[in-house]
């Protein structure tokens, strides 16, 4: 920057925040915990649950139903409405309070005659501040140095950029005005150019603030979310089908089986109108269990859980996700479009070398005689978008700018008395279109600073600077483009300093240039990066470098990195790629691996190109021209050191900007998808069970083998835990080896279909024999009557649960497999066998429990822990047909 700026004191600081108050908007009120509990209650399932209530109570007050069922039921309602509200709503205030703290929006400001990074809340009225291409606006302000361009769209509407300038001294402008060409507003994208802008207003003051209010943003529902609501409807269809058909066939079967389709006997029936009414209610009851049974309301709690886990380990990994369908989406990819520098390289530039127009190379700029060096020093700290400063205890930093600009400024940095004092007239800032950065500065140094790609500049060069600092003809082209072919095979990347005397604007450069000489640029390769590359082809996902690099370059750091790996890979300069046809390109894809000189509309167009032909597509990003991009990909991965622009337009924001971090997104996004099958396995396998036995028993003579309350119980204990224990399931390298899941694929597959039938099945024949016949039966005799008999049933049914869900977590005969890293697992089952043994005491009437002996548990367990072997013989059987 040209002027001098030093900002506010820590005093003055503290006085503005007391005056106007900070830049933290006042938060949008989300839903309270009693409001999502009233919501709750308007679930078809809950009225359901009400209905059967209040029928209840009618039925218990004239003698036909015992009081405790309706006591039992209204208990299980509250429970369930209030187990689900407090899950959504914790899950809802930690989801939100992840992405408060990892996504602040930090801003460079001016304080105590330093620059320093703060959070945009701690803004306050007075600040100057430094802003840059790609930024957002963070408060109102007058600019006070530079000139913007500015797309102002979400304020006014206006689809053009608008373009500011300094406020003139002494001039005015009108207050809230946002077609003034000396106003900044909140929330408005710079798209072109630095400055300096002073806060005016803050918070809630000001112009975004004051919209915000009136701002109303609609949840989207995860592709996932509403795949499995679709689910959850055609099983809840069933069970109503189901209900209809219980009830009708249970009054068939008393009318006329019971009868023996005998006439007289059949009218007699109708005279007793209290056995018929009795006969009414328990149909209808009965029909209420099927209906209970068969419909999963655990599936959304489920989802909500095993998101909400997940997402904090994935921020552990440094992985933000900002829209959930993000996640699952990421563990269908089969195309992912990746940046380079700092994604699959390390992002750490550093200039290893200088070079000048008589091809002499220098290690450092100290190297270099004093007047050529103090010719370079100016070049590159005049003509640059990152800052130095200096903190606290006096150490330089470097702020601002991409990882290129740091790299250059750093190299001159390191040398003192290089920085005089220069007019900036005009600025263009480097964009990856034009490849090239300009400066005009005036004073002791009339000139334009040009900064940029090698094939833009160095065949204009007619001139260059010799170690005097004196201008030569240059006639070393050939043999520098020979050293920049051979830097590029060492994967090091060039940059060109010149001068021009003739006019630059952003759309033509001049003709003429004196050579200042070539910045020799390395980025190694990230280690952790060619593992993960790796891994990520191994699971069927084709990555695609795009970089700025020459094609040289860009095929060296493609082999190093082993994207490059087959004969028949395809490299691209976007020269090339735009001179090939749609239909074109979309046959060659499948082949493509590297896109060199990459303009941001190269990106937009792969991925339009790559959906068209069914592929489910991933690009990264950073820049504010990667966000059309970003946005239009299925997956967006914006990269946590880029623009707030980039990281709006994403779905998924890697925090340190590593491809490992990509890759463990694709893990985490599968392991969850696998997480949900498990639970839908699981809960299934109980709602199959439970259905065949209420609906058999009627017809066999069995009388409830299941309460309303008792499934009721079933479904909050099953439910609530089991999704916790599948939630922590491990991420599993072998789901790397798996095909990506096809966009319109079933979540239910063929083998989850044959397990939870087969299983509902023998959990069905087991409960029949246990309850009918009578080699188990006559060791139930604990209490009174056949109260023994069912709450052993009762304990059975979900202690069988229990030992299955160590089947249903793993398709291998080792139901061990990787058990030890999901220790939560085994201590929520524990819990559930120690609360199924503690409501056999406590149960009473309401669950229909009474205590068991030693040999009525053993029995229980015995039977239980069948389910072990039974679903490791069809886990055999399954893969021998297979084969």
């Amino acid at each position: 920057m040209n002027k001098t700026f030093t900002g506010l004191t820590a005093e003055q600081v503290e006085q503005s925040k007391r005056e106007h108050g900070t830049n933290a908007l006042t938060e949008k009120q989300s839903e309270s915990f009693f409001d999502k509990l009233k919501g709750n209650f308007d679930d078809p399932i809950i009225k359901i649950l009400i209905v059967a209530l209040v029928l209840n109570l009618i039925f218990a007050f004239l003698g036909y139903a015992e009081w405790y069922e309706a006591l039992g039921i209204a208990i299980a309602v509250l429970l369930a409405t209030l187990i689900g509200t407090w899950s959504e709503y914790s899950n809802e205030n930690a989801f939100q309070k992840l992405q408060e703290d990892a996504s602040k929006i930090v801003v460079k400001v001016y304080r105590d005659g330093h620059v320093v990074e703060i959070k945009i809340d701690d803004i306050v009225q007075g600040d100057e501040i430094i802003l840059q291409t790609g930024d957002k606006i963070p408060a109102d302000g007058i600019l006070l140095e530079g000139i913007l361009k500015v797309d102002q769209a979400s304020l006014n509407g206006e689809s053009d950029e608008a373009t500011k300038t300094p406020l003139p001294k002494g001039g005015t402008y009108e207050d809230g005005d946002t077609f003034d060409q000396h106003a900044l507003f909140r929330g408005a994208v710079i798209t072109s150019g630095e400055a300096v802008m002073k806060v005016t207003k803050v918070g809630d003051a000001s112009f975004f603030g004051q919209m915000a209010s009136e701002l109303s943003i609609e949840d989207r529902e995860s592709p996932l979310k509403l795949k499995l609501a679709g689910l959850a409807d055609m099983i809840s269809k069933a069970g109503y089908t189901g209900g209809v058909l219980i009830f009708v066939a249970f009054m068939i079967n008393r009318i006329l089986v019971q009868n023996n389709f005998d006439g007289a006997l059949i009218s007699e029936y109708f005279t007793n109108l209290g056995v018929v009414g009795n006969d009414v209610v328990e149909a209808f009851i009965l029909a209420v269990i099927i209906i209970v049974v068969a419909v999963p309301e655990g599936l959304p709690m489920m989802i909500a859980m095993v998101l909400s886990q997940n997402m904090k380990k994935m921020l552990r990994s440094n992985i933000l996700v900002r829209k959930l369908e993000g996640i699952e989406t990421s563990g269908s990819l089969n195309m992912l479009f990746s940046d380079k520098t700092g994604t699959i390289t390390k992002g750490k530039l550093d200039v290893v070398s200088y070079i000048n127009g008589a091809n002499d190379s220098f290690d450092t700029l100290g190297d270099v005689p004093e007047k050529l060096q103090k010719i370079i020093g100016t070049a590159i700290v005049n003509n640059t978008n990152a800052v130095i400063s200096e903190d606290s205890n006096g150490n330089v930093l470097i702020i601002g700018g991409n990882p290129t600009e740091k790299a250059v400024l750093a190299f001159a940095e390191k040398n003192e008395n290089l920085h005089g004092t220069l007019e900036h007239v005009s600025v263009i800032p480097f964009s990856s279109a034009r490849k090239f950065s300009a400066t005009q500065v005036a004073g002791d140094w009339n000139t334009t600073l040009i900064k940029g790609a090698p094939e833009m500049i160095l065949p204009n060069c007619s001139t260059y600077y010799d170690t005097d600092g004196n201008k030569q003809p240059f006639t070393k082209l050939t043999e520098l483009e020979e050293e920049i072919n051979d830097l590029a095979t060492r994967l090091i990347r060039v940059l060109i300093l010149a001068t021009t005397d003739e006019t630059v604007t952003e759309e033509t450069l001049p003709s003429d240039y004196t050579l200042v000489g070539i910045l020799a640029i390395r980025d190694d390769v990230r280690p952790e990066a060619i593992e993960a590359i790796e891994e990520v082809h191994q699971a069927g996902v084709q990555v695609v470098m795009i970089t700025g690099d020459r094609k040289e370059t860009a095929v060296a750091i493609a082999k190093d990195a082993k994207i490059l790996t087959a004969p028949d890979d395809v490299v691209l300069t976007s020269q090339e790629l735009n001179e090939l046809p749609d239909e074109e390109v979309k046959s060659i894809l499948p082949n493509i691996r590297v896109i060199a000189r990459a303009l941001p509309t190269d990106k937009s167009r792969l991925v339009r190109l790559s959906q068209e032909i069914g592929l489910v597509v991933g690009m990264t990003g950073d820049g504010v021209n990667d966000s059309p991009a970003l946005k239009r990909a299925d997956v967006g991965f914006a990269m946590g050191s880029g623009t707030e622009v980039a990281k709006e337009a994403g779905d998924i924001v890697i925090l340190d900007d590593n491809f490992k971090s990509i890759a463990q997104s694709i893990l985490f996004g599968r392991t969850i998808y696998r997480s949900i099958q498990k639970f839908i396995v699981f809960q299934l396998t109980l709602n199959v069970g439970a259905l065949l036995i209420s609906f058999i028993a009627p017809f066999v003579g069995i009388d409830h083998p299941l309460t309303i309350t008792q499934m009721l119980w079933v479904n909050l204990v099953m439910d609530t835990l089991a999704a916790l224990a599948f939630g922590a399931e491990p991420t599993l390298k072998r789901y790397m080896k798996e095909k990506p899941k096809r966009r319109d694929e079933s979540i239910v597959t063929r083998p989850m279909f044959s397990a939870f039938l087969f299983e509902g099945i023998v959990i069905t024949a087991i409960g029949l024999w246990m309850l009918k016949g009578t080699f188990l039966s006559q060791y139930f005799t604990s209490g009174t009557g056949d109260i023994a008999l069912y709450t052993g049933f009762f304990s059975f049914f979900i202690l069988y649960a229990v030992f299955n869900g160590f089947n249903v977590r793993t398709e291998k005969l080792n139901i061990f497999d990787n058990l030890n890293r999901n220790k939560m697992f085994i201590r929520i089952m524990g819990l559930i066998i120690v609360v199924q043994i503690l409501m056999t005491f406590v149960g009473g009437a309401i669950l229909r429990t009474t205590p068991l002996n030693v040999t009525e548990w053993a029995i229980v367990l015995g039977l239980s822990v069948a389910a072990i072997p039974i679903d490791m013989l069809r886990k055999v059987i399954s893969k021998a047909i297979n084969k």
